[in-house]
């Protein structure tokens, strides 16, 4: 099976050999030739299954008829990065084809964007709030909108992005081509989908199932021991390009200066930095300046970097969909990779979920003369080392006013986790 198979115009053909893509992935194989039809779809899967391709290609393909220099298609993404990763790939699947791209997101100004937009393009790869922006300075016209797509429409929902998302839908012709994809389908995003597409099929790819070029393994380790623990194992192992989650922007920003403090390569992903900032960490790490990039689940999602060889979970997620997608980022396109999780005592229940998914028990292994902290109490399921022993021991008795402190600080933390990354 190749792409030939589905008759794109000449000029995208040539593209798509010269981009050096052979064999067209499940997703692909799947989506394109409904969309080839003019259906609309909704798509699930995961990180790393070609989903970026499998609307371009039929979106390149439709636009090559008609006239041009109008923005025509609309694709709605979460992050910065994943609106430059986007345009990154219509740049090069669109090569031979005269059809043009930018890309609309907020920390920078709009002039520049207007002036591209000016020029003539007929894609626009944009965030919803900068959207809105020019949509109320009336320095963008939706009105020939033939293609909507929503790319990661789950993290669209995280991000707060819905109601954003609706007014935009105002102010694009209801007669049009439209596409949903998503590596989740939380009930919100589903009924979205409903509200957007029409009379849709449905794929999906092994939306939470890891891949099996990926090798998974647990450390059991105390929370305050996690950041001993990590440079010890990047001392010890062979992790050529390493890419570390955290649940916080601010945890991510601390962690990547302590690595950098001990000597290794490290920078950070997160909200908090500037555009140039964020552009200059990709960058780097793309270019080898960097082989540890410390990253939130959110600034993440625009990390396309190939040849990932570990995913360290510092902070576990707390869904199997998410462990998937960021373990998905190692062991692409058929080369191996390794997750290493860093397990507490209070991880035991999304451990279990994420076995059950995978089929298997997760390797355990230690760390060799490492102090790890605290065992896992055994009022949790026990996380098994290497040895087979669980090395549960009983919790000390905690004050009232120390309860009262964690809980506060629980708090805190829940309240952190939920604010959406601008």
């Amino acid at each position: 099976m190749n792409f030939e198979q589905f008759n794109f115009h000449p000029a995208i053909v040539t593209t798509v050999k010269d981009a050096g893509y052979t064999v067209p992935t499940p997703i692909q194989v799947q989506s394109i030739p409904h969309l080839l039809q003019g259906k609309d779809l909704l798509g699930l899967a995961q990180t790393g299954t070609g989903k970026t391709a499998a609307f371009v290609l039929p979106t390149l393909q439709r636009l090559q008829q008609g006239p041009r220099k109008q923005i025509k298609a609309l694709i709605l993404t979460p992050t910065r990065e994943l609106a430059e990763q986007i345009h990154e790939n219509i740049a090069l699947l669109a090569g031979k084809t005269g059809l043009h791209s930018c890309s609309i997101y907020g920390g920078v100004s709009k002039v520049g964007q207007i002036k591209k937009m000016n020029s003539g393009v007929e894609i626009v790869v944009a965030c919803p709030g900068r959207l809105l922006d020019h949509i109320n300075s009336k320095t963008i016209d939706l009105s020939n909108i033939e293609v909507l797509i929503l790319d990661e429409a789950d993290q669209m929902f995280d991000k707060g992005f819905l109601p954003d998302i609706r007014r935009i839908l105002k102010h694009v012709p209801k007669k049009r081509q439209s596409m949903v994809f998503s590596a989740t389908m939380p009930g919100e995003i589903r009924h979205l989908a409903e509200d957007i597409l029409s009379d849709h099929v449905t794929v999906q790819v092994d939306h939470e199932k890891p891949a099996a070029t990926i090798s998974h393994v647990l450390f059991q380790v105390n929370q305050s021991r996690k950041t001993a623990l990590l440079k010890n194992i990047l001392h010890e192992k062979d992790m050529s390009t390493t890419l570390v989650f955290t649940r916080t922007k601010h945890k991510a920003k601390n962690l990547a200066r302590q690595l950098g403090k001990a000597g290794f390569r490290a920078t950070s992903l997160q909200g908090n930095m500037s555009q140039n900032q964020r552009k200059l960490a990709m960058e780097g790490f793309k270019a080898g300046k960097f082989n540890i990039l410390v990253a939130t689940d959110i600034a993440a999602r625009g990390i396309d970097v190939s040849g990932i060889s570990h995913v360290v979970n510092y902070d576990i997620p707390d869904t199997v969909e998410a462990y998937t997608h960021r373990t998905g980022r190692t062991g692409r396109a058929e080369k191996t990779g390794e997750a290493f999780t860093f397990v507490t005592s209070e991880d035991g229940k999304i451990i279990q979920v994420v076995e059950r998914t995978l089929g298997k028990k997760i390797r355990r292994e230690t760390v060799a003369d490492f102090d790890y902290g605290k065992e896992v109490p055994s009022s949790h399921p026990a996380v098994r080392n290497k040895s087979g022993r669980t090395g549960n021991t009983r919790r000390k008795p905690v004050s009232a006013q120390k309860r009262k402190s964690k809980s506060d600080r629980r708090s805190s933390f829940d309240r952190n986790r939920s604010t959406a990354v601008k």
